[in-house]
Parts: structure tokens; sequence; C-alpha cells
């Protein structure tokens, strides 16, 4: 069983110490053709285990689940970092992973087709940022942009089982305020297990049905 909570783009950014650096302006958009190795290896590196990066890849065969343009990425570009004063400034080295500007996909975030009782819903998960970038924003971009396209696209209901101090930003609640429950067998702390609704409207009720590559 794979999981749907979302760890690796919760990570808290470097410790007391650290050398801060200028903050990324992220390029965000979606996963473009020939970047499914460079995602495959944003989730490889991020979580402990190839479980996620294999949920991905079996994502993307289930026709059911998978939804074209909600597969979101962070690009680190050339020249796409914020100086002291807001300015870009040039950003070191050239080539990268998956941009042909040369940037490298750091952030990841993936929505697909879940259902709540038997209305379609979303799934976000997972979310993954290269451990380099980790609490540098890019995967926060990379969920407002999933997000953000989501709402453009008609969808009204996002679901996501992940950290209660992360989520909220975007605008999650807990479901069990709006009556959505877990899978049948399964028992989330309600704190964690979380819905936002897209269009301001009140969410479907029911339980919760991910896409059976998530084998819940």
């Amino acid at each position: 069983m794979s999981d749907p909570r979302t760890h690796a783009a919760d990570t808290p950014a470097p410790g007391p110490g650290s050398a801060p650096g200028p903050a990324p302006v992220w390029q965000v958009r979606p996963e473009r053709q020939g970047e499914r190795e460079a995602v495959r290896r944003v989730n490889l590196a991020a979580f402990e285990t190839a479980e996620e990066a294999d949920l991905v890849d079996a994502l993307r065969e289930d026709p059911e689940a998978w939804l074209p343009g909600l597969s979101y990425v962070a690009v680190s570009a050339p020249g796409a970092l914020a100086g002291p004063l807001g300015e870009p400034v040039p950003e070191p080295g050239e080539g990268g992973d998956g941009n042909e500007n040369g940037g490298e996909v750091a952030g990841f975030a993936l929505l697909t087709r879940c259902h709540v009782g038997d209305v379609p819903a979303l799934a976000l998960a997972p979310c993954a940022v290269l451990p380099a970038h980790q609490g540098r924003g890019a995967g926060s971009a990379a969920i407002r942009g999933a997000l953000d396209a989501a709402r453009e696209a008609g969808e009204r209901t996002v679901i996501v089982l992940g950290h209660p101090a992360y989520y909220p930003r975007f605008g999650f609640t807990p479901c069990a305020r709006f009556g959505i429950t877990p899978p049948s067998g399964q028992e989330w702390p309600d704190e964690a297990f979380l819905a936002l609704s897209l269009d301001g409207g009140d969410p479907p009720r029911g339980p919760v049905r991910y896409a059976a590559p998530f084998g819940i």
C-alpha cells in the first residue's frame, strides 16, 4: 500500500548555522514531455525508499487517475534568484535537469483523480523537493501552481493527508468538518486528513476512494 501522505515537501528550512543564500524565484509550470525521469529523480532523492517514485509511475499508467496538466514542477532557472532588494541575480553554473534554459526541476506536486463518495475530487500526493532545495519554497510553489491549475480546470475539491502545520497555509482544513471520511479500514488523525474547496462551496460528503495504484 502506498500511503497518500505528502512528507517531502514539508521539510523545514535549514537550521541555525546554515548560510541562507539568496531566495529563489521559482518557475512553476506543468511537467513537460521528457521530464518524467527528472520528476522520478526528485522523488527518489526526497524520500527514503522508491515507493513514492514508483507510485507516480504507476499513476501515469492509470487513465482513470492521471490528469494531464496537473503534474506540476518548480524549476530553478538561471537568473531567477532574488537579491536583497528583489532584483534578479545570476545563478552560478549552467546545465541542469529537465529545463531547456539550464534550470533544475527542484520541486514537484501531483494531483490525481480520487472520489469522495461518488463525486470526483483530487488527491494531492506525492509532493517532493530535492534535499538541497528543501525549506526554500519549491514545494509550496509547486503545490500552489497545481492548485491554481485545478481551480482553473473547474475542479472543486482536493484531499491531502499531510502535516497539519503545513497544509492550512494553502486553505486546507480537517475533512471531518465536511463529513469526509478516510477509506474503509484507515484510521487517520483528523488534524492530518485535510480537504480544500477550490470553488468556495461545500465539499461532497462520504469516504474517500483513491486511485488503484495507492492500494487503499
